[in-house]
């Protein structure tokens, strides 16, 4: 019997038309045991309209791209755990290639890489996006221990036994969490694998690139910070598991 797969997908106000399409897919080509979808502050309308088509926990309040992510993955009860942005810039056909390093026993971690050499890039960012993006990648490949071509492209996979160590070491309520995450996972020693995809840029997104490069920048120091100690102090290694459902009142007292 395979590794069973579940996967979650994190939405704010999303365009519901894609996003329904986008887990049809989903289900069609990976065939997952589970969909969870995380919606923060959606409209009633939206929510049954969804739940037709996958598991639906919604948020009364914004709570992030990262702390949504992370109350999926703790619901799940699967052998492999996956995310992929809601807005569909990495198809179906790519996640399943992400999800098959880990079933396949390649990695424990997996994630989608825009920058690799054999990417596809079916519609580019505009200039400016790029632009900050390449510079950020750049960035943070200099200042963490992790060093990899894309940390921030919207679809990886984790194997749920790595997820419970490297969970406990996340604390990033929003985009700055996959940041966080390959960096956890890269000071804990899992090795990951940077799969190419083919991407389709979405102009309509509702992520602002000018204050979300402020905030993967301030939170690229408290990173690299607990990164570090995670690196280089036994005792974080053996960690027991973090119950994200109360990350924001926790904090970070780890260090």
């Amino acid at each position: 019997m395979g590794d069973s797969v579940g996967v979650v997908v994190p939405a704010y106000d999303p365009d519901i038309l894609t996003l329904e399409g986008f887990i049809e897919n989903i289900r069609d080509v990976l065939k997952p045991e589970t969909i969870r979808l995380e919606i923060d502050t959606p409209r009633q309308s939206h929510i049954d309209r969804l739940s037709e088509v996958a598991e639906v926990n919604a948020s009364t309040s914004r709570r992030g791209k990262g702390a949504a992510i992370m109350s999926g993955f703790d619901a799940l009860e699967t052998d492999i755990l996956a995310f992929a942005d809601a807005d569909g810039s990495v198809p179906a056909s790519s996640f399943d290639s992400i999800i098959q390093q880990i079933s396949q026993g390649t990695a424990d971690v997996s994630i989608a890489s825009r920058r690799h050499p054999a990417s596809h890039i079916v519609a580019h960012q505009t200039i400016v996006r790029r632009l900050l993006g390449d510079v950020f990648a750049f960035a943070a490949r200099t200042i963490l221990p992790t060093q990899c071509r894309d940390y921030q492209c919207g679809a990886k996979a984790v194997r749920a036994e790595a997820w419970d160590a490297i969970g406990h070491h996340c604390y990033e309520p929003g985009f700055a969490w996959d940041l966080e995450f390959v960096s956890v996972a890269g000071s804990l020693g899992y090795e990951i694998a940077e799969v190419p995809v083919d991407w389709e840029d979405h102009p309509d997104s509702t992520v602002n690139p000018i204050s979300t490069s402020i905030e993967l920048g301030t939170a690229l120091v408290d990173i690299k910070r607990r990164t570090d100690a995670i690196a280089t102090s036994p005792r974080h290694r053996n960690a027991t598991p973090t119950d994200h459902s109360k990350l924001m009142k926790l904090g970070d007292d780890d260090d």
